[in-house]
């Protein structure tokens, strides 16, 4: 129980973490409202995701000379002030839903640069991967939420993506001022310098740590690909209206994450974290291939399940095993993953270019080229750990 009450407020900053996965299913929504094109549609994840190729590292250095909970309370102030955006200028502008977009992926780089590492804080021993696959269950609770906001307005209020906006805010202020009242033990690590930016990088160095950031920045950009492009896959495969139908593409990929993440956070108990690594990418390859393969929508929902599924404990697996392995590097660790969360704002530009090129359905092979190299990486880990 009291191992419980310490993680508990970690776990409800995951939540607030998962709102800023709304880059992608507001793609679709966006594209539609807008009249916009694959790859200016493909700008709505760029915005999302740029802050954390570029503010990971400071974040986390700043982090270094403060505390954890401090940058997790920055992030959730600068995430409440781009919900807050659209409401003023009443949702007319791209360009301020860009920079709504933009803030809003600002406060989940800070969240997760600290919401990571932190969860190693308040863990007991060897409970850390287990645990992060749970939080990263619950932020995807906040990421199903989403696509499933406009859904519920569509259905219950005559309104569509915009109520996403109120509502958010009102989720992340609560959780500000449950934070501030609360206090989060964090452990002390000896470090023989403080980190900097020189060190920071200098991890890349480490083959070990270059392979793993690099795996972080293709598996966030191949989830972003699915969860922004599956309602456009449900439209030209099967006639799913975008507006309605379309999301609940999204919804099923959120929610095969969420079981997947929560199946992770048990089954890691007992099965290591490299072998599951493993598991994780050829299920996730599989439900990718059969986008290809399906000739009716009940099938491609199966294999966007397990397309959910797979992915669901790639990104806690990698970062788990990277800190573990070099503990004493936590924080610049943390803002390398991170940083390389930028993923998310690259690869779908490819997808969105090869969309424009070719088909949707094609598009999807770039999710799976990423996902190979997770699993060219997680084979030789099952030697070494």
């Amino acid at each position: 129980m009291k191992s419980f009450i310490r993680v508990l407020p970690i776990f409800i900053a995951f939540l607030c973490m998962g709102f800023g996965d709304a880059a992608g299913p507001l793609t679709s929504q966006l594209e539609d409202h807008f009249t916009l094109s694959n790859l200016m549609a493909s700008l709505v994840t760029f915005a999302g995701f740029i802050s954390f190729g570029l503010f990971s590292i400071p974040f986390g250095l700043l982090q270094d000379r403060k505390n954890k909970k401090f940058i997790l309370m920055l992030g959730l102030i600068i995430a409440l002030g781009g919900l807050v955006l659209p409401i003023i200028g009443n949702y007319q502008s791209f360009f301020m839903m860009l920079l709504a977009v933009f803030l809003l992926g600002l406060g989940a780089t800070a969240l997760q640069v600290s919401g990571n590492p932190i969860m190693r804080d308040v863990s007991p021993e060897g409970q850390y991967a287990s645990n992060l696959s749970f939080g990263q269950f619950v932020k995807a609770i906040g990421s199903l939420s989403a696509s499933l906001i406009p859904l519920a307005a569509k259905r219950f209020f005559d309104s569509d993506w915009r109520l996403l906006f109120p509502v958010y805010a009102a989720c992340i202020a609560i959780t500000i001022i449950y934070l501030f009242a609360i206090k989060v033990e964090e452990k002390e690590v000896e470090k023989a310098k403080p980190a900097t930016f020189a060190s920071a990088f200098a991890l890349l160095k480490n083959r070990f740590v270059l392979l793993m950031v690099i795996g972080i920045f293709l598996y966030v950009g191949a989830e972003v690909c699915m969860s922004a492009r599956l309602p456009n896959y449900l439209d030209k495969q099967f006639g799913f209206d975008l507006k309605t139908m379309g999301l609940w593409g999204t919804s099923f990929f959120f929610i095969a994450l969420m079981t997947g993440r929560f199946l992770g956070g048990v089954l890691l108990k007992i099965i290591k974290p490299a072998s599951f690594l493993v598991i994780t990418a050829i299920v996730s390859l599989a439900g990718i291939g059969g986008l290809f393969l399906v000739s009716n929508v009940t099938l491609a929902f199966v294999t966007i399940f397990l397309a959910g599924v797979g992915f669901a404990n790639v990104f806690p697996l990698i970062f788990s095993i990277s800190v573990e392995t070099l503990p004493e590097r936590t924080n610049e660790i943390s803002g390398l993953m991170v940083t390389a969360i930028i993923g998310g704002a690259i690869v779908p530009l490819l997808f969105g270019l090869v969309a424009d090129l070719s088909s949707i359905l094609m598009g999807f092979l770039v999710p799976a080229a990423c996902l190979v190299y997770v699993l060219v990486v997680g084979v030789p880990l099952l030697r070494r750990i």
